[in-house]
């Protein structure tokens, strides 16, 4: 993958992972290396549309691709996919601390002293 912004590697793992097919195609390379023809068999979907799957991995990093002769072999990178959870893991401990301060706020007293909401009044119309 190119160098960019932390971002622009985010947005592509992102994308790259928001496929089911690729993130398929990423636990089979995750388990070992396939060669991209041996992979095409498992979808429905013609080998070119395999192609352009493992180019999107590729790309955002998430696989290596090496070529053995005629055979275009894949592997994927372990790293890139911590990566992806470090990502998804500072993203929860955000929303995590303001899951926190609002459970703060409604354990909190009011300003008026009261500890409990005010009731709310309402009239009915005939």
């Amino acid at each position: 993958m190119t160098e960019g912004t932390s971002e622009d590697r985010a947005d592509a793992l992102f994308h790259a992972l928001a496929d089911r097919t690729r993130r398929d195609i990423m636990r089979r390379v995750l388990a070992g290396e396939h060669s991209v023809s041996a992979l095409a068999q498992h979808y429905d979907m013609s080998f070119a549309a395999v192609q352009k799957h493992v180019a999107v991995l590729e790309r955002a990093g998430l696989i290596t691709k090496r070529r053995v002769g005629r055979e275009a072999l894949a592997t994927g990178d372990i790293d890139a996919v911590r990566s992806v959870g470090s990502m998804l893991t500072e993203i929860e401990q955000v929303w995590r601390g303001r899951i926190a301060r609002m459970d703060d706020l409604l354990a909190s007293p009011s300003e008026s002293g009261s500890s409990s909401p005010s009731p709310i009044k309402t009239t009915k119309e005939h």
